[in-house]
């Protein structure tokens, strides 16, 4: 049984506690390796690291920072399969899945901070007859990253490769339920010559690891992404500490179809929407909503093009969902699909597990779900379910599917189907969301910035608004 070792100040470390968590393939169920179960000690000593290295990282130029990360870039593109393969068997995501979208995503993160770096440029404003101020931006020093488990190696980079590039000293905590391709990652940056403790990658729970870093005096920022209450909690243990804080968390995202859209592009784009990665993705469209005159036609093809996805093994070519990523989450899962229906709502497709085939028989599989006849009030429509399972409603006009959309405590995205500019404009301005996409779903432009609003989060990630995060502003006056 192989274990994984946490990567700090260069080296590959046995936890300090000696133990071991148990690592499952979703896609059979079964253990197939062992993680550190890691504490407050291994975190005190990826501290001790980073403070080390910190003077040599940040002193650096900041083109050559951006330089060694586009070599920790090269070196993920190298070993394209080693990841995909090790993505897809950790998470229980379609093989293609991890190919077309995970990994590359990795890579372009440390690619693009790479270039980013030696563009990002301060302020300066002139007083007439008085003087003038320019501001510098410094790194803040030893920040902590904390990721999830649905998007591993992917959302890991986009945080950590701001964090680099501008001169911190990183530790990092991958979640516990998807720790391979961190734990890759480790070996890349050992390779590409990255200096020790630059960047330590420590393995754990987190309530141990994880809380340990949120509460150490030297870890100056948190960037997390993760469930709301889980964020809650960080903020009110790092808010009276003054750590810069960045949270990225949960969803419960409307997508609104008018009858004026281009319904074949629009159904193709609502089943990935709804589905892709088992609907494990934050940005997912979960409640789908419709104008009534194209409701019975979108129900129709909907449950049809559902009931033909194909739920199977991860490396079957075929296969366009794979496993859920744990049994927990499964049984979450199946435990809101049964809410559903004491809610009074009606099952058009799935709500069931799928029985898989041996060596699958065991693994976490469960048929895409389509529930509809619920009101927008009920627990079902307002709690984040983060699975395959989507609810539709149909409306008649914009004010009322706006009071819909905006019901949740929830605002990280939404999606809008219309043909009508003015129509498009109008809601997207008037949807309670950080993300707005019109007529598509998940484009991703590195430059913009990530985030939600009310319980979906605070701050924002990507382009300069990653940048600023990670460093602290200075003023400074030069009198004329």
């Amino acid at each position: 049984m192989e274990k994984l070792r946490n990567y700090i100040g260069g080296a590959f470390l046995e936890p300090s506690t000696g133990e071991y968590i148990d690592n499952y393939d979703p896609s059979t169920g079964e253990v197939y390796s062992l993680i550190p179960n890691s504490d407050d000690k291994d975190v005190e000593m990826a501290v001790e690291a980073a403070q080390k290295a910190f003077p040599l990282w940040s002193g650096m130029l900041a083109e050559e920072r951006g330089n060694m990360i586009q070599k920790v870039a090269d070196g993920i593109a190298a070993r394209m399969d080693e990841f995909v393969a090790a993505e897809s068997r950790d998470n229980g995501k379609p093989v293609s899945l991890a190919r077309h979208v995970d990994i590359p995503r990795a890579v372009s993160n440390f690619s693009f901070f790479a270039s980013a770096i030696k563009h990002f440029a301060s302020e300066s404003h002139y007083m007439e007859g008085v003087g003038f101020n320019y501001t510098t931006r410094k790194p803040i020093g030893i920040v902590g990253c904390i990721s999830p488990w649905n998007l591993p190696l992917y959302l890991f980079t986009w945080k950590i490769a701001p964090a680099l590039v501008s001169g911190n000293c990183v530790i990092a905590k991958p979640s516990e339920i998807t720790p391979y391709t961190a734990y890759l990652l480790s070996d890349v940056c050992a390779k590409a010559g990255l200096p020790a403790g630059v960047l330590n990658i420590v393995h754990g729970l987190g309530q141990k690891a994880g809380e340990a870093m949120v509460v150490h005096p030297k870890v100056k920022a948190i960037s997390f992404t993760g469930g709301t209450v889980t964020g809650e909690h960080i903020a009110r243990t790092a808010a009276p500490m003054f750590k810069k804080l960045s949270l990225e968390l949960g969803g419960k995202n409307p997508n609104i179809i008018f009858a004026d859209c281009d319904f074949d592009k629009m159904l193709s784009t609502t089943m990935r929407s709804s589905f892709a990665n088992q609907g494990q993705i934050c940005l997912c469209g979960s409640r789908i909503f419709v104008e009534r005159p194209i409701y019975e036609k979108f129900k129709e093809a909907f449950v049809a093009k559902t009931n033909a996805l194909v739920v199977s093994n991860p490396t079957d070519e075929k296969a366009k969902m794979g496993a859920i990523v744990s049994k927990p989450h499964m049984e979450k899962v199946l435990s809101y699909i049964e809410l559903a229906k004491e809610e009074g709502g009606i099952v058009l497709s799935g709500g069931t597990q799928v029985q898989m085939p041996a060596p699958y028989d065991k693994g976490y599989y469960l048929r895409p779900t389509i529930i509809e006849n619920l009101p927008y009030t009920c627990r079902t429509n307002q709690e984040e379910i983060f699975g395959p399972v989507v609810t539709i409603t149909p409306f008649d006009t914009e004010e009322e599917v706006l009071t819909m959309a905006n019901s949740t405590k929830y605002g990280l995205s939404a999606t809008v189907w219309t043909n009508h500019l003015q129509k498009a404009h109008r809601v997207a301005d008037q949807l309670e969301a950080g993300i707005v996409w019109v007529n598509d779903w998940l484009v991703r432009d590195l430059r913009t910035p990530f985030g939600g609003v009310k319980a979906s989060g605070v701050g924002r990630e990507g382009g300069w608004e990653a940048l600023r995060f990670f460093t602290e502003p200075k003023n400074i006056f030069i009198k004329q």
